[in-house]
């Protein structure tokens, strides 16, 4: 047990938890949210990917675009349309690259999300991948989502 029941909570606590929640939900994203603005088409909605050149080689999503976090404060302008959201990312978990590119693009005014999970749970997830090959995408991992469906969250 946590050492928390709903009889325990004092009200500043839940106001507090409120706004840690709720600016957490402003600021990070998941990939399944991702993915289905990719595939909506959601209008303004940028996806960048913050690694190198090498691992974007080896594999990326789709729709993203290629701006390593050194170069966002000189690049970002050529990549991303005024009006747009950004949405970061980079390997995943273990990694606060994704963080980082996101500091990156705040400092400079634009509207930014952080995609938790990164490039590993893209692919986990089952979502399709770009690389030198083409388009692919390997089977859902069973220990990040229901095989052939969505999480339901």
């Amino acid at each position: 047990m946590i050492g928390m029941t709903s009889e325990n909570i004092a009200a500043g606590e839940n106001i507090a938890a409120v706004a840690h929640f709720a600016a957490r939900l402003r600021f990070e994203t998941d990939v399944s949210d991702v993915h289905a603005d990719l595939e909506a088409g959601t209008p303004g909605v940028i996806v960048i990917d913050s690694r190198g050149d090498e691992a974007w080689r080896q594999g990326h999503l789709p729709h993203a675009v290629h701006l390593p976090t050194a170069r966002i404060a000189a690049g970002a302008a050529d990549v991303v349309p005024a009006g747009s959201r950004v949405v970061t990312y980079c390997w995943g978990p273990g990694c606060n690259g994704a963080t980082k590119a996101a500091l990156e693009f705040a400092r400079l005014g634009y509207p930014v999300k952080e995609m938790i999970g990164g490039y590993e749970y893209w692919v986990r997830e089952g979502f399709p991948v770009r690389d030198e090959h083409g388009v692919r995408a390997r089977p859902a991992d069973e220990l990040t989502t229901p095989a052939g469906a969505a999480c339901g969250c």
